[in-house]
């Protein structure tokens, strides 16, 4: 019977005892411990994101310093010091679309590696469609010309005028397919073209 009473003391009044006496202290610590684990896990998501957006913006804005290197890429002073900006904006909660505007506001337009299409810069933009609608109208100037020439020409041989011989080659060089690769040419190619 001593031997229950012990073993009842230590095994269940002793633990309520500790219980009574230290009412919520494991248990708190516990919930401390999580909750702080999770402000832990929470700081380091935020920092990751505003990170993540730090660098997206950071990329498309240009080195004032530098100017071929974008504030990422770039160790300059100002570089330095406008990355700590960016961060500080993300931080205090404005949109990456308030941020743009304020480096712009700050540093005018050529900060920003893709600038807004607007009348001054609609030249700009719309360079690449037009030079190659140049370079299609040249070629199709060209095509047609080329054309235009073998019709004149071939009319000249049914009118029974004599063709020049630099005449007599664009037409042969139009007219005759040119032999495959590697074949060398034959007898009446080269008799033709008069060599």
């Amino acid at each position: 019977l001593n031997s229950f009473i012990s073993v009842l003391f230590l095994f269940f009044f002793f633990p309520l005892l500790l219980l009574l006496l230290f009412p919520v202290t494991p248990f708190s610590s516990f919930f401390e411990i999580e909750l702080t684990m999770e402000s832990k896990d929470h700081e380091v998501r935020e920092r990751q994101v505003v990170e993540t957006r730090a660098r997206k913006i950071s990329h498309n804005v240009r080195c004032t310093e530098c100017g071929s290197q974008s504030i990422e890429d770039s160790q300059a002073d100002i570089a330095i010091l406008l990355r700590k900006l960016i961060r500080d904006e993300i931080q205090s909660g404005k949109s990456d679309k308030e941020i743009y505007k304020k480096l712009e506001d700050d540093f005018g337009e050529t900060v920003l590696y893709t600038p807004k299409f607007d009348m001054q810069t609609a030249a700009l933009w719309l360079s690449p469609l037009l030079v190659a609608g140049a370079a299609g109208g040249v070629w199709a100037y060209k095509r047609h010309r080329q054309k235009t020439n073998v019709h004149i020409m071939a009319l000249n041989l049914i009118r029974g005028v004599t063709l020049t011989p630099k005449e007599k080659e664009t037409m042969l060089d139009i007219l005759m397919p040119p032999p495959p690769k590697g074949a060398t040419h034959s007898s009446w190619w080269t008799r033709l073209r008069g060599q």
